[in-house]
């Protein structure tokens, strides 16, 4: 239990450090310009990523269970993080990004219906990745190399994700 509250702590810690480093570079750098939007629209992803692990956590006391669980939590927000920093394909302004909405609502719709079994996950993973791979797919084709290699990583991560959900269905 004691394990449990220094991990529940080190992420929100974390979440919030990861908040108030913009605030602390812009005391330092003209570079980071941040508004009450950005600072929102972060915050809000820290708090729907930090709060899917906590539920994740509940779900299963298994390390396998909660390293894919991350795992997953971690590529969406980093997919979603950079398409809004600076854009996947092309700039942030590019509407060709949307596709990556996909992969988002695949991997949600893909987890419900699994219901967070591990065994079931690993198939909610699986397609993701296809997904994933499908929008690496369309960014190549819309002339974005750097779309494709980032589409590619993420497939990985998803596929690694996958590959500790079965360790953690085969554990029980």
């Amino acid at each position: 239990m004691a394990d449990t509250n220094r991990w529940r702590i080190a992420i929100w810690g974390m979440a919030g450090g990861l908040l108030a480093l913009p605030m602390v570079a812009m005391q330092f750098t003209r570079e980071v310009q941040w508004t009450a939007l950005d600072f929102t629209t972060f915050g809000t992803m820290l708090l729907v990523a930090c709060g899917s692990y906590e539920l994740a956590t509940r779900k299963s006391g298994s390390v396998a269970y909660r390293a894919a669980a991350a795992l997953a939590i971690a590529t969406a927000f980093c997919m979603v993080w950079i398409n809004l920093a600076v854009g996947i394909i092309g700039d942030e302004r590019n509407p060709a990004n949307l596709v990556f909405a996909g992969v988002l609502v695949a991997g949600i719709v893909g987890a419900v219906v699994a219901r967070f079994q591990a065994g079931a996950m690993v198939r909610a993973m699986v397609a993701t990745a296809v997904v994933q791979a499908l929008v690496g797919g369309i960014a190549l084709f819309a002339g974005s190399m750097e779309g494709a290699v980032l589409s590619g990583l993420f497939v990985g991560a998803w596929l690694v994700s996958a590959w500790l959900f079965a360790r953690a269905a085969k554990a029980g």
